[in-house]
């Protein structure tokens, strides 16, 4: 007779006696508030830091610019390269502001001329290093152009003289003794003329003018501030000889207003 397994019975649970939870008394955890010991460094119950660790603060504005926000090398702070950067910084921009000054000045007043109206204005002397008789240099300061400033010859200067600084944005040249052109070659004409201009505080302003031998006036553009004295020197001329007198016939000034 065949012998049937038997029912595996499971076995009875054993009661033991369980030790009590050891009171532990010390700061409490700063997440679920459970005492620890002191010097355990996580929660005995969530495991959570003991040691509350200080916000890390908030980067300047700068630090996250390049070369500033590169991290800091091993066996350095960096500091040393920081600071160095940015003073080169600083000087270039010194430099550059010293060097550019003039330059953005000058770049602003030339916008101004060409966004502004401009107006006549009169010279309050003239004067010249020397004339020919019946041709003296207020002839180059009258507003006709049928009459003239007669430079006896190359390196005589007419100086035009105003009462009030102003800004000399341009001036208007017309040669020969006549805008007709059958009379305009009558005389001499000068073709290159030394510009001096001097501002109010003592500074001088050279410039080069090339004219066209031919009637009609010619636009010299200066863009020169606080400016009391224009002085015009005969470098070169057309038509010269005997008894032929270098003929200016009118220099006109024009301010920005």
């Amino acid at each position: 007779m065949a012998v049937q397994p038997a029912k595996p019975v499971a076995p009875r649970p054993v009661v033991r006696e369980t030790v009590a939870e050891e009171t532990q008394e010390g700061p409490p955890c700063p997440r679920c508030g459970t005492p620890n010991l002191p010097g355990r460094k996580f929660c005995r119950r969530c495991a959570a830091p003991l040691t509350v660790t200080a916000p890390v603060a908030e980067l300047p504005w700068w630090r996250t610019r390049w070369p500033f926000r590169r991290r800091v090398r091993i066996g350095g702070s960096g500091n040393a390269l920081r600071r160095t950067i940015a003073l080169l910084v600083l000087v270039a921009l010194v430099i550059a502001g010293i060097l550019l000054y003039p330059l953005g000045k000058d770049a602003y007043q030339d916008v101004l001329d060409k966004l502004g109206s401009t107006a006549a204005i009169t010279p309050a002397a003239v004067t010249a290093s020397a004339a020919v008789e019946g041709h003296p240099a207020t002839a180059a300061d009258d507003g006709l152009s049928n009459t003239y400033w007669g430079a006896p010859a190359i390196g005589d200067s007419v100086t035009f003289g105003f009462r009030t600084p102003f800004r000399l944005v341009d001036l208007i040249i017309h040669t020969g003794d006549s805008a007709d052109p059958q009379h305009y070659q009558q005389q001499g004409r000068p073709l290159v003329l030394a510009l001096e201009v001097t501002a109010s505080d003592g500074k001088v302003h050279r410039q080069q003018i090339t004219l066209n031998d031919q009637p009609g006036p010619q636009t010299v553009a200066t863009g020169i501030s606080d400016v009391v004295q224009v002085k015009l020197t005969v470098r070169e001329a057309a038509g010269t000889g005997p008894g032929r007198a270098i003929a200016l016939a009118e220099v006109e000034f024009f301010k920005r207003t």
